[in-house]
């Protein structure tokens, strides 16, 4: 039986996935190469799939060696630069469609809901906040929280501790791959929500796949899986 949501949050919540690729791809450009979703594809969901400045000094050492050694004694500006581009990019995203939907009917249901983030807990936490909506998780859990991120378990196996339930009782909603692997090894059920970017690539199998968290209220998503 359901009795806790667990959330992800970029992608799920909000689409910061989008943003994180594009100021990526605004780097690359700036020393005329592009990033692809199929390399990029590794990062969802996780913060070790793929190291995008490493992978950009790769290319540029094949090209200008010396222009890449350059580049590696300037990561941390590079780095710098990039995540103010992403937070712009991402300033004026609002929840996804269904997400302040899922929270109220979970709220009237009596379901205390989490978050399991391979983000840091700065910048969820931030975002929660200034969406209005962290009162309403019990549990957040990020990548501050643990040794390993998704597609490794213990995110959400934190999370479930942290509801105290056990992670078969606890609802996973997720739009990543790494994210739907990790919900799957911690034992959980597991809604797929493709998001902008992950719609785009072939995601494992879940219990149950969805458009968006709008395409169903909740009771109905929650009978499925009593009746599975």
């Amino acid at each position: 039986m359901i009795r806790a949501l667990i959330f992800d949050f970029d992608g799920l919540i909000v689409d910061t996935e989008t943003p994180a690729l594009e100021s990526w791809r605004h780097i690359y450009a700036e020393y005329g190469f592009d990033l692809g979703l199929e390399e990029w594809s590794a990062a969802l969901g996780t913060r070790r799939g793929f190291d995008a400045l490493e992978h950009l000094m790769g290319l540029m050492a094949a090209r200008d060696p010396a222009r890449a050694a350059a580049l590696r004694a300037e990561a941390a500006a590079i780095h710098a630069r990039r995540h103010a581009i992403k937070e712009a990019m991402a300033a004026h995203e609002g929840l996804l469609p269904g997400v302040a939907g899922v929270l109220d009917e979970a709220e009237a249901l009596g379901l205390p809901c989490a978050v399991a983030s391979s983000s840091d807990y700065r910048w969820v936490g931030g975002w929660l906040e200034r969406l209005g909506i962290a009162r309403r998780f019990v549990c957040i859990r990020t990548a501050d929280d643990v040794a390993r991120t998704k597609p490794d378990p213990e995110l959400f196996l934190s999370a479930a501790a942290g509801l105290g339930l056990p992670p078969a009782a606890c609802l996973v909603l997720e739009d990543s791959a790494n994210g739907i692997l990790a919900a799957r090894a911690a034992g959980c059920p597991v809604v797929a929500v493709p998001g902008a970017l992950t719609r785009q690539l072939p995601l494992p199998p879940a219990d149950l796949t969805l458009p968006s968290l709008a395409a169903m209220p909740l009771a109905e998503i929650l009978a499925a899986f009593r009746s599975s």
